[in-house]
Formats: structure tokens, sequence, C-alpha cells
């Protein structure tokens, strides 16, 4: 099935990455082959991508409405992997498995965001329910400026059945949740094979999700607010779990931006 990625960063990310079958690049008909779109467009032409010009209106037909930024790739799906490719991918890098597990999360912005983060800190992999959740859509990839387009994904069947079988290869399963008599994060040891789970929107993890967890974890606040926006959450516990690892990778991903 085509999908249609728009913006500067979604389409110069899925260009890089390279793993959709990539089937064109539309540009509006008036953009200036220079910037970012000069880049995009030696980068199509590297990799024998055909571009062609449109009137600006059908791209902003093909982005819904979504900011395009005079540029839309026509692409195939998204490449979801199996978990056993995440577990591998922490095997390979001769690191403890870093996963994160979405629980029916349904906002293409806060799911655009984590996976950005996800990306930033170096996680092996994103697990998600395949059902009743958003899917790796175009508004996500723009949400998370292409970074998706690096991550390993696997969409399942069961999230808790995952999740019991992640914690038989003795990967730790630490939610993060609101309510009295949980670990605030920071005085968690989180240096172990981790899966970090969050919940849905406004409805946090279900219970079947909770009661499989090893731990429950929760952010101190000393403000008025009840709580934070799960992307934001997410985004602090991600950050945590790798300061915990003592920035692992930090300087071989620094040699390679470096080489880039």
């Amino acid at each position: 099935m085509t999908e249609f990625l728009y913006g500067h960063w979604p389409v110069m990310e899925a260009l890089r990455a390279n793993r959709r079958p990539l089937e064109g690049l539309l540009l509006a008909e008036r953009a200036e082959e220079r910037g970012a779109i000069g880049e995009i467009v030696m980068m199509a032409r590297a990799r024998d991508v055909p571009v062609k010009r449109v009137p600006v209106g059908i791209l902003d037909d093909l982005a819904s409405t979504g900011n395009h930024q005079s540029t839309v790739l026509r692409a195939g799906p998204y490449p979801y992997v199996d978990v056993e490719a995440i577990l591998h991918s922490a095997t390979q890098r001769g690191e403890k498995p870093f996963i994160l597990l979405l629980d029916l999360l349904k906002d293409p912005q806060n799911v655009g965001a984590l996976m950005r983060v996800a990306e930033a800190v170096g996680i092996h992999g994103v697990i998600m329910q395949e059902r009743r959740s958003v899917a790796v859509v175009p508004s996500v990839v723009s949400a998370s400026s292409g970074a998706v387009e690096h991550l390993q994904v696997a969409q399942v069947t069961n999230l808790v059945s995952t999740m019991k079988d992640l914690k038989k290869e003795d990967i730790w399963m630490a939610g993060l949740d609101l309510g009295p008599n949980l670990l605030p994060i920071n005085r968690t040891n989180l240096d172990m094979a981790l899966g970090l789970v969050l919940g849905s929107e406004g409805e946090g993890m279900r219970r079947l999700v909770r009661e499989t967890c090893d731990l429950l974890l929760t952010l101190p606040m000393r403000g008025r607010i009840a709580s934070l926006n799960v992307a934001t959450v997410g985004s602090i516990a991600l950050y945590t779990a790798w300061q915990a690892r003592d920035w692992q990778g930090w300087n071989a991903a620094a040699d390679q931006r470096a080489r880039d």
C-alpha cells in the first residue's frame, strides 16, 4: 500500500534510511532546488527515485492537514519487524535490551514525539499492539521528524503476552504510572535489561498490562498540576534510563555523526 510522507525531515530521513520501497518524489512546481529541498532532490536522484513537479494543490491534498513544505514522497508501507529482530539488535550491539512498549496510544503527535526521543537515546526497538492503537502512519512519521524511519518497530497481537515472553528473557518490565506508593524514577536503578511501558492518553496502562509489570514507577512532581503528557513522561523516562546506563554508546554515535 502506497503512503505519502510529507515535510523536509520526514522525506529526507526516509530517503536516508532507505528501508521502504521509494516510488517517487513530488515537488511543488515553484519550489527552488536549494537548501533542504536541494539535498532531498540529490538524495532521491542518487537512489534512482523519480522526481516530478506537480501543482501545490496536489501536495496539499496528499498531505491532508500536514505541512508538506513543498515535498511529498510516495513510498511503500512502513517496514515493521518482529520482536526477535529487536532482541537481536541488542545482542549485535553488545548491550542489555532497552525497549519501549506502548499500550494503546492513539495520538499520532504523542507517538511521533516518543519515537523521536526513542531514536535519540539509541533504543533497540519499540513494541505496540496492532489493534486499537495508532500505527506508523505518515502523521506519526511527521511528528517524529522522520526518526521512526531509523527505528525497529514491532506490532504484536497481544501486548501482555509479549511482555510475559520478554520477562522470560530476563527483561524487566517497568511501567510509568500515577498514584501513591509508587517508586520515584530517580530512586530506581534502571541499568538493567529493560522494557519501559507507557499507557494511553488519559486512561494510562490497562489493568493486565499494569499487573504484568515488574516495577511501577512515577515521576516526582512538586507543582500544582496532577500529571504530565504521556510524551513528556516517556521522554524523561527514556533519558533517565539511558543515563542509568552511563550514556552508553554516546561516543560511538558522536563519531558516526561526524563521519556523516
